[in-house]
């Protein structure tokens, strides 16, 4: 159903505002949405281990390397893995890095801001040296361009970032399906509470990075810092990825005489909630590798819908693509609904009015999305 925007009111998508005000989801309650969210979260779980696990390594160990060749390997090198990596073989760690480094790009929360203070710059510092002590040569590009080895360990500090953040995501999502084949989650608005109250238990989880060096532990973002899951990687992450993204090569123009790409990252509309399905299996295009991971553990129950489809397995990808985008609908109603200013059952006329203006501001942003197209 296509909803028109309120010509006296100007609220955007104003039965939608109605759902979240009710406490419901952005996507519509039927059994066949519960099945394939729960089923294409059970994949992701399952992918984003893979993924927390890789980016928490290469921040851990493969800091200050300028040429990390083994960098996907989590540290097990062997002939057989390498014909398995050359062969491609593998999970496609590439996109958990595309991930990051959007959120690098876009900015925001704590972590972005630490980044930028003396005291990350102080503590980079003492990393650099005692990383480098016998290299002289280091030492000295080190001197001559100080910001150099510094915006590396920024780099390892989103590394960490994104693996803590997808570590915590990966284990509500597989608890998720867990709890769906015990028959315990039958609707949307469950799948949605379910992973509201993940993000709720794990807000105040404290975000640190340390590396050892010569047997010697080096805080880099010390737990006293302040920085939390909730606030500094998981809105970030929803901002970056969700909403701004990144423009795919081959499919809009670079040209700046084009203006197919706004002038201002703020504006900047690619994010998972946005984006066409239809390109996805293209080169060049970054979800492409995610789809790919996904498809080699997408349940049984999952996989054969995809079969009885029109084009059967010829487009496994774009079908991923479309269920990974309703799934990434109920990410955001949970957090939508878990940072609203009031209780979603208040009776407080006030604070259902300052609710109601909050929810308005979001379906702002998602007027352009691929809210309508999902709710078809």
């Amino acid at each position: 159903m296509v909803t028109i925007r309120n010509k006296f009111t100007r609220e955007p998508l104003p039965e939608y505002i109605e759902r979240l005000q009710q406490g419901g989801a952005l996507l519509p309650d039927t059994p066949e949405n519960v099945l394939e969210v729960v089923g294409i979260l059970k994949s992701y779980g399952v992918v984003l281990d893979a993924y927390s696990i890789n980016l928490n390594y290469i921040a851990e160990h493969q800091f200050l390397l300028f040429f990390p060749f083994f960098k996907y390997f989590n540290g097990d090198v062997s002939f057989q893995k390498l014909l398995r990596h050359w062969w491609h073989d593998r999970i496609n760690f590439e996109y958990a890095e595309y991930c990051m480094k959007a959120m690098m790009w876009h900015g925001g929360g704590g972590l972005d801001a630490y980044l930028d203070t003396k005291e990350f710059q102080e503590r980079a510092q003492a990393v650099i040296i005692a990383k480098f002590k016998n290299n002289p040569l280091i030492l000295g590009v080190n001197q001559l361009f100080p910001d150099f080895l510094t915006e590396h360990l920024r780099v390892s500090a989103y590394y960490t970032g994104l693996g803590q953040f997808w570590r915590v995501m990966a284990d509500i999502f597989l608890s998720l399906s867990d709890l769906y084949d015990e028959g315990k989650i039958k609707s949307i608005s469950q799948v949605v509470d379910h992973i509201k109250a993940g993000l709720v238990a794990s807000a105040s989880k404290p975000i640190t990075y340390s590396v050892k060096i010569r047997e010697k532990l080096y805080d880099i973002i010390p737990e006293d810092v302040g920085l939390t899951f909730l606030a500094d990687t998981a809105i970030p992450y929803v901002e970056a990825v969700f909403f701004r993204g990144t423009p795919f090569h081959g499919t809009v123009s670079y040209n700046a005489q084009g203006y197919q790409i706004p002038p201002d990252q703020s504006r900047f509309q690619y994010g998972a909630l946005y984006a066409d399905p239809l390109p996805i299996g293209g080169a060049g295009i970054p979800p492409t590798l995610l789809m790919q991971d996904m498809r080699h553990y997408l349940p049984e129950y999952l996989h054969e819908i995809y079969r009885r489809s029109l084009r059967g397995e010829d487009d496994l990808r774009v079908q991923i693509c479309m269920t990974f985008q309703k799934s990434m609908f109920c990410v955001t109603t949970a957090t939508i609904l878990g940072l609203a200013p009031y209780p979603i059952d208040t009776k407080d006329p006030s604070e259902e009015k300052a609710n109601r203006v909050y929810f308005g501001k979001w379906m702002s942003r998602l007027e352009t999305s691929r809210l309508l197209d999902v709710n078809q």
